[in-house]
């Protein structure tokens, strides 16, 4: 009888291990977020890092995995999809410009994130005349998007810096933006993002949302456009 039950366990243990590894064939991870949910408090409250992180990032990752799955997707970088999005349905631009954009979105925020790196302040004063200009900018693209989308700071194709108002999940990255970078600062002005806090007040949001920027990372992604 005991031989049998444990027969019967290392089954079960085998089937669990096979369906494990049928749920992890995607090549796309779920990246954990990189700080606590109240870490950058008072500015982005704990309830909506929860809402935003648990419930909206990983709808948007499930998704995507699907869409992933039924284009044939798995194996390819983030970058390339981006670069064909063109030729892809819909629902890959929407739940993969999510994922990506999410995911990047945790990356460059984080409590106490620093100053610009000097050779990231230089591009910013050569591309916009000044910091303040660049922040200026920044923030009227942030506030005057109509509906859902995000504000971004990327690297065009000739090294200068310009920000970009993209609706919906799209990114500076894929082939129908109207200009073509490489992110390193992003801000996402969907109302999940600010509502439960800032209800109507975007404009307050997105002031307090240099607070948070994580300056060193967003420097070592210019850094890595430089390459």
């Amino acid at each position: 009888m005991k031989t049998k039950k444990v027969l019967l366990f290392t089954l079960f243990l085998q089937l669990f291990m096979i369906g494990t590894r049928a749920q992890n064939t995607s090549s796309f991870t779920f990246p954990a977020l990189p700080y606590s949910y109240d870490a950058l408090e008072p500015y982005i409250d704990k309830a909506t890092m929860e809402f935003h992180y648990d419930k909206h990032f990983r709808a948007y990752y499930n998704n995507f995995i699907k869409a992933a799955e039924t284009n044939s997707l798995n194996g390819k970088s983030m970058e390339e999809i981006f670069a064909n999005m063109s030729k892809y349905p819909i629902q890959v631009r929407n739940f993969g410009g999510g994922y990506y954009n999410h995911a990047f979105f945790w990356e460059i925020m984080s409590p106490n994130g620093g100053e610009p790196s000097a050779i990231l302040l230089k591009a910013i004063n050569e591309s916009f005349g000044s910091y303040d200009a660049f922040v200026k900018e920044f923030e009227k693209a942030a506030n005057t998007l109509f509906g859902s989308g995000w504000a971004w700071l990327a690297v065009d194709d000739t090294g200068k810096l310009f920000v970009a108002q993209l609706p919906n999940q799209d990114n500076p990255l894929m082939d129908i933006a109207p200009k073509h970078g490489k992110p390193i600062l992003a801000l996402d002005v969907w109302e999940h993002a600010y509502y439960l806090k800032y209800q109507n007040k975007r404009a307050d949001y997105v002031t307090n949302f240099w607070k948070v920027v994580n300056w060193v990372k967003v420097s070592e992604f210019y850094q890595k456009t430089l390459k």
